[in-house]
């Protein structure tokens, strides 16, 4: 009898052991590569030595638009993770999926954590927020487009000043590619990104109506302006000698900058700290380009990168670790040192003030350039930024359009015209969706 009391009470003894030291797991989906994806091992890490209860597991998922489409399939076969990144652009479409997220700021309130939207800049938060300032996901990596500049070889083309305008750059390319640049003068990576919406914004032309679907679904596309024909008409004529060439429509070109072959290269402010690890040249960044024909043109870009989801059907426990985990983040220090490294924005008013004040931009002026884009100019209607549901698909569109013009197959305007007549159809798909 006292043997078998003595078996209970060590069985009772190990079961109560291993539930107190049981930790909750909480699933990261991401879409993070390089130096980036580095950065997110290296949070998830620091975040599971902190504490006890809960672990971190990052997933990578591949290019955003796959992780995305990883997401929505997990949820709908009843196996999301806790937290899913998503890209700014894919807003719309996670707000429209009822029941399969749940709101940062409910999540936050229900689990008792410290949490106050003010604390994190509106720019980024707006993006991401209700109209009464509800907080729907978490800023993560918020980035902007900037125009990425190899010092030594404009220097050895003969191009003495860092090109400001988009005729300058159309002059540094034609220079660039008689230096030698045979395949690439400049380029972009994420064609819709740069040569649409980032483009609308920074000249203040409307992209669509309803502030270009921030202010409703009804939203109707509008970038076959003069000036959108005007410029891709440019980028065909240019593409011929290849003077500029086409980097496809996400960011796996980026490495024709770090490797030397395209000298100037517009993409994101993120793409920091894959430059500093890979470049073997002298580097800057500078604000986008633009036309000084169009009146008040640069206005101010528009946010790029992504937000993490909190994903619907999960646990209260569970919930719980994900919203310490996003406390975690938002730390003042861990937020400053995040965007030193990674060249993503800070997120919270304090470690950006943080960073100014240690004098952090004067030493390094490339990290100041895509904030510096953001407040150039008080956002208007056509540069608050962009919510259109189903915008992987439009995105595609775009981009299918842009590669047919600049393949000779179809002039700039019908290009354009088409992409607009597609984008609208799929628009209007979404809106009966979400009714």
């Amino acid at each position: 009898m006292m043997k078998k009391s003595l078996l209970g009470a060590l069985a009772f003894g190990l079961a109560t052991s291993t539930s107190a030291f049981a930790q909750t797991e909480i699933q990261w989906w991401h879409a993070m590569t390089g130096a980036n994806n580095e950065v997110v091992n290296r949070l998830a890490d620091e975040f599971n030595n902190s504490q006890k209860d809960y672990k971190d597991v990052v997933s990578y998922k591949g290019q955003y638009a796959d992780t995305l489409n990883a997401g929505i399939a997990a949820f709908r076969a009843g196996n999301a993770p806790h937290i899913l990144q998503v890209f700014e652009v894919g807003t719309a479409t996670m707000m429209g999926a009822r029941g399969a997220v749940k709101p940062v700021y409910q999540m936050m309130a229900e689990a008792g954590e410290k949490f106050d939207p003010k604390a994190y800049l509106p720019a980024i938060t707006g993006y991401y927020s209700t109209a009464k300032g509800e907080m729907l996901s978490f800023p993560f990596n918020s980035s902007s487009m900037v125009m990425w500049i190899n010092k030594d070889e404009l220097k050895k083309a003969g191009v003495n000043e860092i090109p400001k305008t988009w005729p300058e750059v159309f002059e540094a390319g034609k220079k660039l590619k008689a230096a030698g640049h045979d395949t690439c003068g400049f380029s972009n990576a994420w064609a819709s990104w740069a040569n649409v919406e980032q483009f609308s914004a920074w000249h203040n032309i409307p992209m669509a109506t309803k502030a270009n679907g921030l202010d409703g679904f009804d939203t109707e596309m509008k970038f076959n302006s003069p000036a959108h024909v005007k410029h891709l008409q440019n980028l065909v004529d240019l593409q011929k000698d290849k003077t500029y060439d086409y980097s496809g429509r996400d960011s796996k070109s980026e490495g024709r900058f770090t490797s030397g072959e395209c000298a100037i290269f517009l993409t994101s402010s993120g793409f920091y700290g894959n430059v500093k690890a890979n470049a073997k040249f002298d580097f800057t960044s500078v604000p986008m380009p633009y036309y000084p024909d169009i009146q008040g043109a640069p206005q101010n870009s528009i946010i790029g990168g992504a937000s993490l989801w909190v994903m619907g059907g999960k646990k209260a426990e569970e919930y719980k670790g994900v919203a310490k985990f996003f406390a975690f983040l938002s730390d003042t220090d861990r937020q400053a040192k995040l965007h030193q490294e990674s060249g993503y924005l800070p997120i919270t008013k304090a470690a950006y003030e943080k960073t100014k004040a240690s004098g952090f931009y004067e030493k390094n002026p490339v990290l100041e350039t895509p904030l510096k884009e953001l407040t150039n100019k008080e956002p208007t209607e056509n540069s608050r930024g962009l919510r259109f549901g189903n915008m992987v698909q439009i995105r595609d569109v775009i981009s299918e359009e842009i590669e047919a013009a600049l393949a000779g197959q179809k002039p700039a305007k019908d290009a354009l015209d088409a992409a607009v007549t597609r984008s609208n159809q799929i628009l209007r798909q979404f809106e009966r969706t979400v009714r």
